[in-house]
């Protein structure tokens, strides 16, 4: 399946329709079915690219199978790893997340905010 162009927020039904299509010829990998989507001339790398590729592996999936993404432009991998969708929307030939992009810390290790700080209006500061 080849995307091309940009896509759109209302582009993801008519895709979900074609790879859910696809699927039916789909050979099988492993015993999943897998439709290779080739996305090297998606000029558009934005969150609704994101959900609408995101959308399409929700539909394979619901249908029995999965899609892999071919050729990602270097930005379109970026944003699926800094979202963490690379993991769930796996590209051709990569062996890991590769964006460059490394996550400090879970949200639950971070220091709580200081309690005792407390903003102070001086009666001579300026109106903002």
């Amino acid at each position: 399946m080849v995307l091309a162009g940009p896509i759109r927020a209302g582009d993801a039904p008519q895709l979900c329709d074609r790879v859910r299509t696809a699927l039916g010829g789909a050979p099988a990998d492993a015993g999943v079915r897998t439709v290779v989507c080739d996305v090297s001339a998606v000029t558009s790398t934005d969150l609704a690219t994101l959900d609408a590729l995101a959308r399409m592996q929700l539909a394979a999936r619901r249908a029995g199978g999965r899609i892999r993404l071919r050729d990602p432009s270097p930005r379109l991998a970026l944003l699926l790893g800094i979202t963490g969708f690379d993991g769930v929307l796996a590209a051709e030939g990569r062996a890991g997340p590769g964006s460059g992009v490394q996550v400090l810390g879970d949200p639950e290790e971070r220091e709580p905010p200081l309690a005792e700080v407390q903003e102070t209006v001086e009666s001579g500061d300026p109106a903002l």
